[in-house]
């Protein structure tokens, strides 16, 4: 099996999985938050918690070991803007909010039938990769240039202080994740916290050591939605001379993961806007979120479980812009 084919089988095996997993246990950030901030419902924001330790714990332990070189993630570039990535950060979690979910919940929810899901995916798509490398490209590279500051993780510190900084991060997320075991209580939010963090670690894995080829480098992610959005979208119009990559290949995977439990659970029916007033609000969070995960290099998944499995410093200000704009939109929607 060559790297091309491995790359591809990965990314639609992982991308499956998580489709199946978010159709039958409605993993969601935005969902987690809005639960937890209006009626204090705690076990989808506790999932999320759990999915994100056991990236942590997986994603380390493959770096500790020597399987994947984490230095090689965009999460852990060597400079980062200090103005794009919160301000994106905000941008995204404010339009999650608006459209009613993130990337990863849009597609499944769109695998379902639903067309306001729809809309947004498109609208997300185009606007990051405008914002990519479209018409803002040039206005992003600059500021991005101008605002420059050398990027940090864990991994620059001694190996003293990782391991207690480390072990006491993983703590507390252990701790919020079965706070008065109230996840135990809800067993699809505790098998999905599982899945999902296991997924990410599978990513890291896939495109680190499975694909690894010195002769034919690959690049070393894991689970994101934006930017594979909008390739997915590009790659349907014109992918004569283009090759699937992890990203795209995920995608398809979700949508299929996701149609399919759709159709066994009879979930399959097709959802529209009820408003000209709710479509609108439906694009602009799709235009926020595509425009906002461009600049803050990754989404509530991106960021907020493969990024932060990295350590990297960059990884948690987005996700911190990520939760104030969500708090902000949810004033507005």
């Amino acid at each position: 099996m060559n790297v091309q084919d491995i790359i591809v089988g990965s990314g639609l095996l992982i991308g499956l999985i998580f489709g199946a997993t978010g159709q039958f246990s409605g993993f969601c950030l935005n969902r987690a938050l809005k639960e937890y901030w209006q009626s204090g419902a705690m076990q989808k924001a506790q999932s999320f918690v759990l999915a994100l330790c056991i990236a942590i714990i997986g994603t380390q332990s493959l770096a500790q070991f020597g399987v994947i070189d984490l230095s090689k993630s965009i999460y852990r570039a060597p400079v980062f803007s200090w103005l794009l990535v919160p301000l994106g950060g905000v941008l995204f979690g404010y339009g999650m909010m608006l459209a009613n979910g993130c990337g990863a919940r849009t597609l499944v929810l769109c695998a379902q039938g639903n067309l306001r899901s729809l809309v947004v995916l498109l609208c997300l798509g185009i606007s990051a990769y405008a914002t990519l490398t479209g018409v803002l490209g040039p206005l992003r590279l600059s500021l991005s240039q101008m605002t420059a500051v050398s990027g940090a993780s864990i991994a620059d510190l001694s190996l003293v202080t990782q391991a207690l900084l480390l072990g006491a991060l993983l703590l507390c997320l252990a701790v919020f994740s079965f706070w008065k075991l109230e996840l135990l209580k809800h067993k699809k939010d505790l098998f999905a916290g599982f899945v999902m963090g296991l997924l990410i670690v599978a990513g890291w894995f896939s495109t680190g050591w499975l694909a690894f080829d010195e002769f034919e480098p690959v690049n070393l992610v894991s689970l994101t939605f934006v930017a594979p959005i909008g390739e997915t979208i590009q790659y349907a119009m014109i992918a004569t001379g283009m090759k699937l990559s992890f990203g795209v290949s995920s995608v398809l995977g979700v949508l299929l993961g996701s149609f399919l439990v759709a159709c066994l659970s009879k979930r399959l029916h097709l959802q529209g806007f009820s408003s000209p007033k709710e479509m609108l609000r439906y694009i602009a969070g799709g235009v926020c979120m595509g425009t906002g995960g461009a600049l803050a290099l990754g989404c509530s998944i991106g960021q907020g479980l493969t990024g932060l499995s990295t350590l990297a410093l960059s990884s948690v200000i987005a996700m911190a812009g990520i939760l104030c704009g969500a708090r902000l939109g949810l004033r507005h929607s």
